[in-house]
């Protein structure tokens, strides 16, 4: 959409704002120790957001099939063999996300050094931990 700033004869091509161009789902968490120098911190996967969440809305059409299944009593190896494929997709977002972290949040945090880097180190340490175990 074009539209023309009210200060300028030149047009803009920026969207309107709406209500609903902001929500809880779209908000991007601002990392303290960046915002006291007025700089912005973005996650590690949001260049990735929109492949994530189409893969996520698979993921969720896939849940609803399992309980679509067990709904209409399918065969257990059937559901069983759903519930495999569920999980191993869950487990690529989790390795991507754990990847764009890793080279992204962890790394950074490192070349600040100090107590955010080790901090980093320890989260990604006991998230994996937590991955491996699951």
């Amino acid at each position: 959409m074009t539209t023309t700033d009210s200060n300028t004869a030149e047009p803009s091509t920026a969207e309107p704002a709406s209500a609903d161009a902001v929500s809880a789902d779209t908000a991007i968490a601002i990392d303290p120790a960046l915002e006291a120098d007025g700089g912005e911190h973005h996650h590690g996967y949001i260049s990735d957001k929109s492949r994530y969440l189409a893969r996520l809305k698979r993921i969720e059409g896939q849940a609803r099939g399992l309980h679509r299944m067990v709904d209409e009593e399918k065969y257990c190896i059937d559901i069983l063999t759903q519930i495999s494929a569920l999980k191993s997709a869950l487990d690529g977002v989790a390795m991507g996300l754990l990847d764009d972290h890793l080279q992204h949040c962890v790394v950074d945090a490192a070349r600040a050094g100090g107590d955010e880097g080790e901090a980093k180190m320890k989260e990604a340490s006991a998230a994996i931990a937590r991955l491996v175990r699951s």
